[in-house]
């Protein structure tokens, strides 16, 4: 079946907001053309697409949809038409004004946490909207990094007087009993990249101040045991390695004027014996209390290195049951 060829040409107001839509030497022209098939030539702000039909709307859609970002003052990274595509290639029309434009934090060095998918957008629409949210999905998905920015969103807003950042210290490979160091330090690699999410938004010096001061606590599970969280945003990342048991207790923590949001990859359970994980449970026992969100992410939403999703679908297919 033969392929419809189109060639269209955009004009743009603003040579310098031209430039910047290119990227330096035409790099976020390369990303649509490497992603799409299209040939775009540029002459000041005079863009010419062509290729497949289909592509040349999208990459047309896409140009203008960004440009008119830019003219609003939002910083384009080249990540941003890398996303842009994928949610366009997904449905033509949405409006990634509604997407990127939701501003979740703007971080000490001035650049701005936003959703890059409109799974991240209904996620932090649903924390807004809800006491307690479940983001369940693959790995780079963005689910801790948008938690822990809405987080410390609403502790610079005053929302709340402290963050408290959780995971189960499952072991996978090496016992804690032989790892070295006191027990601070030995549970460090597990708590290690919720730090690192905190670390890039604040940066070090002032992470650092808020853990010590205590306005900030990061911590295993364990240690929620017995408390009540109130006046808190709390976050229970990797939660597909809880037990029944650990769910509960944590859930049944949280205390008045405090959120909760739990994230898990309910296909990376590294509990030991076969146990049933406390998130496959709650996700079934809890989906129509009010109140309480579940937002699902697939290997789409992935915004890590575009390699990741690829990974991700090739380990799906693999899981898939072979036919004869």
């Amino acid at each position: 079946m033969s392929t419809v060829e189109e060639k269209r040409e955009l004009r743009f107001d603003d040579n310098e907001l031209a430039g910047v839509l290119y990227g330096d030497l035409n790099k976020n022209l390369q990303i649509l053309e490497n992603g799409t098939g299209v040939k775009i030539n540029t002459r000041g702000t005079r863009v010419t697409i062509s290729g497949p039909q289909h592509d040349v709307i999208i990459t047309e859609n896409l140009l203008n949809q960004l440009y008119d970002l830019i003219t609003t003052g939002y910083p384009i990274f080249s990540s941003d038409i890398a996303f842009g595509l994928k949610i366009l290639q997904a449905n033509a029309k949405a409006r990634l004004d509604q997407i990127f434009l939701d501003k979740v934090y703007v971080t000490t060095r001035n650049r701005v946490i936003s959703p890059k998918t409109p799974n991240q957008k209904i996620y932090i629409d649903a924390i807004r909207e809800n006491d307690v949210v479940f983001g369940i999905g693959p790995a780079g998905t963005g689910k801790t990094y948008l938690a822990v920015a809405m987080a410390v969103s609403a502790l610079v807003a005053g929302s709340v007087r402290s963050i408290i950042l959780a995971r189960p210290a499952v072991e996978a490979g090496e016992k804690l009993g032989f790892l070295p160091g006191d027990l601070a330090q030995k549970v460090d690699p597990y708590l290690r990249p919720l730090n690192d999410a905190l670390v890039d938004m604040l940066g070090p010096e002032k992470a650092m101040d808020m853990i010590d001061q205590g306005t900030i606590e990061i911590a295993p599970l364990a240690f929620m045991r017995g408390r009540t969280l109130s006046n808190a945003f709390i976050i229970l990342d990797e939660a597909q390695n809880t037990t029944r048991e650990q769910m509960k207790m944590f859930l049944t923590r949280i205390g008045f004027d405090s959120q909760a949001v739990i994230t898990g990859d309910i296909t990376q359970v590294d509990l030991p014996n076969n146990q049933q994980s406390g998130l496959v449970q709650a996700q079934s026992l809890l989906q129509n209390i009010k109140g309480i969100g579940f937002c699902n992410f697939t290997k789409a939403d992935v915004v890590r290195h575009p390699l990741v999703q690829k990974i991700i679908h090739a380990y799906e297919i693999n899981q898939q049951p072979q036919t004869r």
